[in-house]
């Protein structure tokens, strides 16, 4: 027997004394075992859509069109890192059981397919409608890879999404002087009777108005002197929004990349007034969609069957997507969200909501307590393992100052808390397993002020790699991956004193 052979199977005996002494809550962020630990469908999400495989950042063109909602998205078909982008596509009857199709746009002469938005087009204002179906027209960003430039330009599909093909007039809309002039939210506007693109271009809006969507006159820039400019502005979204009681105004989406409000990308919003050519807003603060680092380039449906502002964004951040513990695909879209209108303390804001329906749908009950006490644990238990359930949870504030979630194990964990004093929620997950690049070392903070009531209700979704936290019906919203090296059992609900403050809890396990 020679040295080398040797050598190797005294590494393989190591390596099996190694794993027979080492238990899942002996593993830590710190553990040689880390690597070996997970693989990718340890991480991939059951309720969340994800590509097979590769690349996908930001949603596009979600429409919904003959009982189907349709997803495309930037996706990279050749790597697990961004390259070459071309849309993605996938369609959904409840948004939930996703359906992946072909690729529907690829890069051509003109450059690589970058983020926009589909219409229906029910008038055939287009004119591209050749059978019985109403054409679904594709506005996207052409991006030229060798100088960077950016134009607009169309595809059309006459069978519901399943073909399409690219205007042989395109691009429909060039500019010569800017760097960034990209990702067309296209809808129609009732009074004046056209179709309004809204376009980002540096760290400002532009909107443009076209009767026919191949010809686009300028109209006007928003957002020079307001919100976040810590980074460019992209994904623009623009829509009439709801309170409880019918009235409307208009809201405006942007993310931005970097600069969002725990580090990294993150989505703000402006709420005000559109005419149709001008939007203008009195908001004077920035003011943020979510808090967490892993909701970005988000936006609405087109066409939604309910009057619904239904809303997906891109579950991760450009601090660290590429390098995320996923190597067969990398990425998955947020759960869908409501998005509504309300007025809280004198100041109008976006709350968003989760469409439970589909959760109870999906769930089944594990734990209901509605009288909890002064502490709650619940540890070794098997459906937390699994890392897909639902959380319910209302703590009374009247009584205690601090309290916390903790959902991990022995050696590690992610940890919800809050202090009614500073009013300020605090997601830390800077021991929870894979470590993220030092964004803001993985604390995240978010500002919220209690209601006079000092009631504090979590809903938590909860699907394997991500955390989706609603406070207070979605006055505030925590969106964080999270990816353990063993699976997170245990949970406790602590405050800073030994009193009753839990008034409810319900956990729901969630199975296909």
């Amino acid at each position: 027997m020679n040295m080398i052979k040797v050598i190797r199977i005294l590494l393989l005996a190591s390596i099996i004394i190694l794993f027979q002494n080492c238990n899942e809550d002996d593993i830590s962020s710190n553990s040689k075992a880390e690597l070996v630990t997970v693989g990718d469908n340890d991480y991939r999400p059951d309720f969340h859509f994800t590509p097979q495989k590769k690349w996908m950042n930001d949603p596009n063109g979600m429409v919904y069109y003959a009982g189907e909602y349709h997803l495309f998205y930037q996706y990279n078909p050749n790597e697990s890192v961004w390259g070459p982008m071309h849309w993605g596509h996938a369609i959904s009857k409840d948004l939930v059981n996703w359906e992946e199709l072909p690729i529907a746009l690829y890069p051509d002469n003109l450059g690589n397919i970058f983020s926009g938005s589909i219409v229906v087009d029910n008038n055939n204002t287009s004119g591209f409608k050749s059978g019985s179906e109403s054409p679904l027209v594709a506005v996207f960003t052409h991006q030229n890879p060798e100088n960077n430039k950016q134009t607009q330009s169309l595809a059309y599909s006459n069978d519901k999404g399943r073909t399409w093909t690219k205007y042989e007039n395109n691009p429909v809309l060039v500019n010569n002087d800017k760097a960034d002039f990209r990702d067309p939210k296209v809808s129609w506007h009732e009074g004046t009777q056209k179709w309004v693109m809204v376009l980002a271009v540096g760290d400002e809006i532009m909107f443009y108005t076209s009767s026919n969507l191949k010809n686009w006159v300028y109209k006007n820039s928003f957002g020079k002197n307001v919100g976040a400019h810590g980074g460019v502005w992209e994904c623009p979204d623009l829509f009439k929004i709801k309170d409880a009681n019918g009235q409307e105004t208009w809201a405006l989406l942007v993310s931005i990349n970097p600069g969002g409000p725990n580090g990294g990308s993150g989505t703000q919003y402006f709420l005000g007034d559109f005419d149709g050519e001008t939007f203008t807003s009195s908001q004077a603060e920035t003011l943020w969609l979510d808090y967490g680092t892993d909701n970005y380039a988000g936006v609405t449906w087109s066409n939604e069957p309910n009057n619904r502002n239904l809303f997906m964004g891109w579950m991760s951040n450009w601090s660290y997507a590429q390098n995320v513990p996923t190597y067969s695909y990398r990425s998955a879209m947020t759960f869908p969200r409501t998005l509504h209108w309300e007025k809280n303390n004198g100041k109008s804001i976006i709350v968003s909501k989760l469409p439970t329906e589909m959760i109870y749908a999906i769930g089944g009950k594990v734990v209901e307590n509605n009288n909890a006490g002064s502490r709650f644990e619940l540890l070794n238990d098997e459906t937390l393992g699994e890392g897909k359930f639902y959380l319910e949870t209302t703590i009374d504030f009247s009584v205690i100052n601090e309290a916390k979630i903790e959902w991990g194990n022995k050696s590690s964990s992610v940890v919800i808390k809050y202090n009614k004093i500073k009013g300020e929620l605090i997601l830390n997950r800077a021991e929870s397993g894979y470590k993220f690049n030092n964004l803001n070392s993985n604390i995240l903070k978010c500002p919220y002020v209690l209601p006079d009531s000092n009631q504090f209700k979590i809903n938590m979704l909860v699907d394997k790699s991500s955390m989706e936290i609603f406070l207070n019906d979605g006055e505030r919203v925590i969106t964080a991956l999270v990816f353990p090296l063993a699976p997170f059992k245990n949970l406790e609900i602590t405050a800073n004193e030994e009193i009753q403050f839990i008034e409810q809890i319900k956990i729901n396990k969630l199975s296909k």
